[in-house]
């Protein structure tokens, strides 16, 4: 597994969303680490950036969050070691970040964030979700194009973060040509020796999507089916971002009216929501942080933009 790591503090561990990587917080972490004393921890998660595993294919919500504990054992073998964590989850990262708080599978959980991701809203997504995958380009000539894309869709709505996050969720496309050979009674066959390499070629012609997300559909209900109990049940302040009021369900409206979690709105932001307004997220946690005393404000007067 692949672990990025930075600061000093409390320690926020970030898992990112579906088809993402670790680098979709760089931004957002930048900012944060200078609005308040904390170490932040970014996981990819499996089949994801830099991780491999025996078996990328298993996207189940059992698997993520078992890995996720075991990661954080890895990365803190020693149990006197562990600090407080805040966990910090965007989309199937807030699912399993949600699963990973109510099965402790990390110790010391003392509050969670989720973005942009509720049961409801989510669930009824679902059935929309191979359509909208089966309608984005499979194949880029190049990163530029990539990123070109993305931003002219509206799927991420910041330049810089394009730039920074979407070179990790593609991997190099490569098609393989093998030369027609004649068979025994001279008609045309595809079929190779096995290492018979002289009559294939391989001509790399761009990028494609590094995860196969429509491949996880079967995983999909599993994320975010009970997810709503699950949160509020997290013994642990909450902070609910999301990009629009309409992502709010039932129940979860019902238990913010009662005051079991806070929740704040993001009009101009698109789904990752972290990555399209990474300064003003940044305040967001900065303060709930540090009003549940989990970290220390920090002044930094790069940090201080001017008021007209």
């Amino acid at each position: 597994f692949c672990v990025d790591s930075t600061g000093s503090g409390a320690t926020v561990l970030c898992l990112h969303g579906g088809g993402h990587s670790s680098l979709s917080w760089a931004l957002f972490t930048a900012e944060l680490t200078q609005r308040a004393s904390v170490t932040v921890v970014a996981i990819d998660q499996r089949g994801h950036g830099d991780t491999e595993t025996d078996n990328d294919q298993d996207l189940s919500a059992e698997t993520l969050s078992a890995d996720v504990g075991r990661v954080w054992e890895a990365f803190y073998p020693d149990p006197e070691d562990r600090p407080p964590v805040i966990l910090m989850g965007h989309s199937m990262g807030g699912a399993v970040a949600v699963r990973v708080a109510d099965q402790k599978l990390v110790p010391n959980i003392r509050g969670i964030v989720v973005i942009d991701v509720v049961e409801g809203s989510a669930m009824d997504a679902l059935s929309a979700m191979q359509g909208v995958l089966k309608r984005r380009p499979q194949h880029f000539s190049s990163k530029r194009k990539a990123i070109e894309w993305i931003l002219k869709s509206g799927q991420l709505r910041n330049n810089e973060s394009a730039r920074v996050s979407m070179g990790a969720q593609l991997k190099p496309y490569k098609k393989k040509e093998k030369e027609k050979v004649a068979g025994e009674e001279g008609s045309l066959t595809a079929v190779q020796e096995e290492g018979d390499e002289e009559n294939e070629e391989t001509t790399e012609t761009g990028y494609t999507w590094k995860v196969d997300l429509g491949a996880s559909e079967k995983y999909w209900s599993g994320w975010y089916s009970g997810m709503s109990k699950l949160f509020l049940s997290v013994p642990a302040p909450k902070l609910l971002l999301l990009a629009g009021p309409d992502r709010l369900d039932t129940e979860l409206t019902r238990a913010h009216m009662q005051g079991k979690f806070q929740v704040q709105m993001f009009n101009t932001a698109g789904h990752s929501v972290q990555e399209d307004l990474p300064e003003k997220v940044a305040d967001v946690v900065s303060s709930f942080l540090v009003r549940q005393r989990f970290a220390q404000g920090s002044y930094n007067p790069q940090a201080i933009r001017p008021c007209c």
